[in-house]
């Protein structure tokens, strides 16, 4: 994991070659005898066929890829299975073979899945081949001489708290982790979230330098006619990135964006949420790394249906063991994970590895979202979760080998941007949903609109190749109606929830809301599940209030027992900074967090939750190079990740 000195040349390997061939003659058998649309003559044509079309590969593809990459890049992918199976169906009747119908796309998929299964068995991790083809590509590329001085490659693991980090290396689920903390050219670092322990926040901070005003996932904006504003949404993360940015973001300054939220401030991107609108965007020279190989697509696809059958199983033996905490997963779930833990996970990599093969990039910034879309769903610390864990670190295995080949040293950041923490959720506890316990202590005329989900800042199904944006604006717009027709509005982002009385376009103050609705309050702080609420006293100013006793946060004062107890030394600090926000709500509620069994409950239903404070949920890492200019001071806040690795990024240009 050191700086690599010499570079080297990727070699070819005979042993993988062998293993690709003999995976592509049983992948094509396979189909034949299964009657999926391969006729074959005599078995031993199969083996000339292979041979013909390896060479037919090395020579066509190349060519074929960069005429059709529009083409491989709106379909995401699936053109390339298209065309393995069109350049099948051309050669290999010269063979007495036939492809017709659904084989045009099963054989070049099943040649990948048994490969890749082979390659499993016999734990093959060469990837020499396919570093050639991508080197090979980038060197025509290349627009100048390499730089004399390193770039850097920063990965997020999404969701990963640093004890569950510490715990995936003691497991030995993450080696190339374990060597990296254990050799002297790393340091790991705990830090601290902003109480929006979500990604929006965090990213907005770490990528803009900003977080200011960013309250929960979502919020309503009083002054503005009771819009609700959210880190997700086709029109709201673009809106949100003008609002937070500077044009000074982490990545301004010939940085890379792939797989983000918010963009950093360049225009290189690749799934960048708030960048999504720009169609134009979305065709970058990068998607070349992942199609310089004719099998390397049809490998995720492979992957990508293996990770469904492991979820299908995942599901039921959840349900023969009765694991508790445990929630309905669902059918759209399935594919869903797959996506983001398969898919994304392997677009990632091979744009980040086609990045440093050219060289050219000074910073590039990648999130990988399988392992929180699995902790929300399965558990933190679920079996699950340790496979994801154990794919994600062969894909930062994948990276820092790169650089023994790349023209150009890269130095890596491995960094989080929150945790998560276990537990059960509020309506498996209480029996009843939290926004209809709300909903109890106000007049029964009073109109309510509620949104209790924050997992969709995955953005999967916004980057399907026909995705129907004109209807997910219209429903934004069906949602805005229903938002200025409430009363009372209930939002939730993990274990933390948001309450706005909208009949007031101002916060309502803590004697207000006493006097309007005077069993809210009570009822709300003697829940059992419920850890503390913060609200705005016109006499006291800020107040963060439990079941036995008030913390008075302007003049640093407790009346009672001290209702923050257990959820971190820095919480009154938190809670005083997000009660300055101009569109905190009316009354702001986090649930309580048992230490001894390490749980909250979430307000939406997920087992593993993020997004307001208690347990790991707010303690992420960073795992950054030992020769970086860092204080020992601790992290606190997503904007100093921003300015640790903005002012080291400008020291490495000197």
């Amino acid at each position: 994991m050191e700086i690599i000195k010499e570079k080297q040349t990727p070699k070819k390997s005979l042993k993988r070659s062998l293993i690709v061939f003999i995976g592509n003659i049983i992948g094509i058998y396979l189909i034949s005898i299964l009657g999926l649309g391969v006729e074959i003559s005599h078995s031993g044509d199969i083996l000339l066929l292979v041979l013909f079309i390896g060479l037919v590969n090395a020579i066509l593809w190349p060519i074929l890829t960069r005429i059709a990459m529009p083409f491989l890049v709106l379909t995401f992918g699936v053109g390339t299975l298209i065309l393995n199976g069109l350049l099948l169906q051309i050669f290999a009747p010269m063979f007495g073979i036939e492809i017709k119908g659904a084989a045009l796309i099963l054989a070049p998929l099943g040649m990948a899945a048994v490969t890749t299964i082979l390659s499993s068995l016999i734990t093959i991790e060469d990837d020499s081949s396919y570093y050639r083809a991508v080197l090979n590509d980038a060197e025509k590329k290349r627009k100048s001489d390499v730089k004399n001085y390193p770039g850097v490659i920063i990965v997020e693991i999404d969701g990963l708290a640093y004890e569950v980090l510490r715990e995936a290396v003691d497991r030995g689920e993450m080696p190339t982790m374990k060597k990296m903390i254990e050799s002297n050219d790393y340091n790991l670092r705990m830090w601290e979230t902003d109480l929006s322990s979500q990604t929006g926040a965090s990213q907005a901070g770490i990528l803009h330098g900003n977080n200011e005003g960013i309250v929960a996932f979502r919020w309503i904006e009083k002054s503005n006619g009771n819009q609700m504003m959210q880190c997700s949404g086709i029109t709201k993360v673009p809106e949100l990135e003008q609002r937070i940015s500077n044009g000074d973001g982490l990545l301004v300054d010939n940085g890379a964006s792939r797989s983000n939220l918010f963009s950093g401030d360049t225009d290189n991107v690749i799934f960048t949420f708030s960048k999504i609108m720009d169609f134009g965007k979305l065709y970058n020279k990068a998607w070349y790394s992942v199609f310089s190989n004719p099998s390397n697509f049809a490998r995720i696809v492979a992957l990508f249906l293996a990770d469904i059958v492991r979820e299908i199983w995942s599901q039921f033996t959840h349900s023969v063991k009765n694991v508790r905490p445990r929630i309905r997963r669902g059918i759209m779930y399935i594919p869903t994970r797959a996506a983001t833990n398969v898919f994304m996970r392997e677009i990632n990599t091979s744009t980040l590895i086609g990045d440093m093969m050219v060289g050219d990039v000074d910073v590039a910034y990648s999130t990988y979202l399988g392992y929180d879309e699995i902790a929300h769903h399965s558990g933190v610390r679920d079996s699950d979760a340790w496979i994801a864990l154990r794919e994600m670190d062969k894909q930062i295995k994948h990276l820092t080998d790169a650089n023994k080949y790349s023209p150009r040293d890269y130095q890596f950041v491995i960094q989080s941007d929150h945790g998560q923490t276990n537990g059960a959720t509020f309506t498996q506890r209480y029996g009843q949903t939290f926004e209809d316990f709300v909903k109890s202590l106000l007049p029964d005329d009073m109109t309510m609109f509620a949104k209790m989900t924050s997992n969709d800042d995955h953005f999967v199904g916004d980057y399907t190749p026909f995705s129907r944006k004109n209807k997910k604006i219209e429903k934004e717009k069906k949602e805005a109606q229903e938002l200025s027709d409430s009363e009372v509005i209930v939002l939730a982002s993990g274990n933390l929830a948001m309450i706005y009385l909208t009949q007031w376009s101002k916060r309502l103050t803590y004697e207000e809301l006493n006097s309007y609705f005077p069993e809210l309050i009570p009822g709300i702080v003697n829940n059992e599940y419920v850890g503390f609420i913060l609200v705005k006293s016109q006499k006291h100013g800020d107040l963060a209030i439990g079941k036995n006793g008030t913390y008075y946060l302007d003049s640093d004062k407790i009346e009672g027992e001290n209702p923050l107890e257990g959820f971190g030394d820095n919480i009154a600090r938190h809670l005083k900074r997000t009660s300055s926000f101009e569109h905190t709500p009316d009354i702001l509620v986090n649930s309580f967090y048992d230490e001894e069994a390490d749980e909250v409950c979430a307000f939406e239903e997920l087992v593993g939750s993020h997004g307001g404070a208690g347990g790991d949920q707010s303690k992420p890492f960073i795992l950054y190079p030992s020769s970086w200019k860092v204080s020992d001071d601790d992290i606190i806040g997503a904007e100093n990740i921003y300015k640790l690795i903005k002012e080291n990024l400008a020291e490495l240009k000197k």
